[in-house]
């Protein structure tokens, strides 16, 4: 896997939350995501979304699992439906994997993740959630980004 240390940026998101086991059903909001993207002219080339597992299935039941599908947007856009949720992430140090966007290579990638951080002596951060990035650029290209806060 290419990996990289990289500073990412607080973002300010708009996104949908899913409860439930992790999986093929995440697919649905991102999809979900994206539609209203499209509708709102929000999704572009330089379009950024983000997948974040909020919680770890090793200690939360998998029932209670809760996934976010977000889009980055800009400081100044507001979120004028119920449908649509409003946050922002947190920034700070990253290990970068960049893998190829299949769903074999992101599984296989979520499996060795911590391995290869274990290899490279870094820490991982565990009170902020990892990222799974979408630069539409890189998904065009069929590749696709893990994020891994790390000390």
């Amino acid at each position: 896997m290419d990996t990289n240390i990289e500073m990412i940026p607080a973002y300010k998101i708009a996104y949908i939350r899913r409860t439930g086991a992790y999986g093929l059903d995440n697919v649905q909001i991102m999809e979900q995501l994206k539609s209203w993207a499209r509708e709102e002219n929000l999704f572009n080339e330089s379009s950024i979304i983000l997948g974040i597992a909020q919680d770890n299935p090793k200690v939360t039941e998998p029932k209670d699992c809760r996934y976010d599908a977000c889009l980055v947007v800009s400081d100044e856009f507001k979120v004028n439906n119920n449908y649509i949720n409003f946050g922002e992430t947190f920034g700070g140090k990253y290990c970068v994997f960049k893998i190829s966007h299949t769903a074999d290579k992101v599984q296989k990638a979520w499996m060795e993740i911590f391995s290869e951080l274990s290899k490279r002596n870094y820490k991982l951060d565990d009170r902020r959630p990892i990222l799974e990035r979408y630069a539409v650029q890189m998904i065009n290209n069929h590749y696709c980004e893990i994020c891994v806060p790390i000390l």
